[in-house]
Formats: structure tokens, sequence, C-alpha cells
């Protein structure tokens, strides 16, 4: 087999492995929430603000490194024009990001409910999220354009905006191959 059907046929193999896997990602942070939320003192509550920021914070700042890194960055690079060298794996990396940008800005989201000024900042945002659902598999495909690239860079703002004006400010963090993975 010549090695760029080999390199499709893992990094195929990989992706559908690492699809499948990125669904369990941040699934304990809405326990986590839930069962300290239902805690009645008042440092509890405080401690689980305090706890809500810092989680938000990671998790946006995942969803933003992974976007710059593998779907901003190479696009803009022409990575995935056809015909450009490493598309085929640009492409199935971009796929990934995607989906784990949507499920890291969902935890995001979720975090922020846990502290009233950064509920109120990422409340309006939840609908442009969603709207981020589809384009990982879009991206994969190939099927993506500047509109797709330039919403996953303007949600990725907007998220960074809002945290920012509640008091939790952003850093883009790139994700490990495993983060990325879900493992």
């Amino acid at each position: 087999m010549s090695r760029s059907v080999s390199r499709g046929v893992v990094a195929l193999l990989l992706s559908c492995a690492l699809l499948l896997t990125t669904g369990a990602c941040g699934g304990g942070d809405d326990k986590t929430s839930a069962s300290a939320a239902e805690a009645p003192t008042a440092s509890a509550s405080f401690e689980q603000q305090k706890l809500a920021k810092t989680r938000f914070v990671a998790n946006a700042g995942l969803a933003a490194g992974a976007t710059y890194q593998w779907i901003v960055k190479p696009y803009r690079a022409g990575k995935f024009k056809k015909g450009a060298d490493g598309r085929t794996f640009a492409l199935v990396k971009a796929g990934l990001a995607g989906a784990f940008t949507y499920n890291r800005l969902k935890a995001a989201v979720n975090n922020a409910k846990g502290d009233p000024l950064l509920s109120k900042a990422v409340a309006p945002l939840s609908a442009g999220i969603e709207s981020l659902k589809d384009l990982g598999t879009k991206l994969r495909k190939g099927e993506a354009g500047d509109a797709d690239v330039g919403a996953f860079e303007n949600i990725i703002n907007s998220v960074k905006d809002a945290g920012k004006s509640a008091g939790a400010e952003v850093v883009d963090k790139v994700p490990s191959a495993s983060q990325l993975g879900g493992g």
C-alpha cells in the first residue's frame, strides 16, 4: 500500500475512534455542578461560584486554543484547499477540533450558570454555540469555507469577551492530542 493511502487509512481510523470518544468529554461537569449546587451552606455556594468561573475559563480556553491551532491557522495557511500538501490530515484534525470546540463551549456555558454575572454575560451566546454543532463534520469533509471558519472565530471571540466582561478572562490553551480525542 502506498504511503499516502496508508496515512489516509490511519487518519480515518483515528478520527472515527476519536469522534466516538468525544461525546464523553465534559460529562462529569454537569453531575459535579448539580450535586455541589444542592449544598445549603454559604461557603459551599461561594466555592461553587468560584469554581464555576475557573471551569469556564479552562473550558473556553481549550475551545479557543483548539479553534486557533487546528481550524483558523491551517485555514489561513491554505491547508484546506484542494491539492494542498497534508490536506486530508488537516481536515481530519479540523473536524476533531470542531467537535472538541463545540463540546468545550457547551461545558463552558454550563459552568457559567454557577456564577450570576458570568451566566448573564454568556446566556446570549447559546444560540451561536449551537450553530457550531455541525461545523466539525463540515470541516472534516472539506466542505467548510470562509464563513464557516469565521463563525468559529466569531463565537470564540464573543465567549472571550463575555468572560472578560464578567471578570473571567479567557486565554487560549491548545489541548493535547489526548484531550482533543476525549481521553
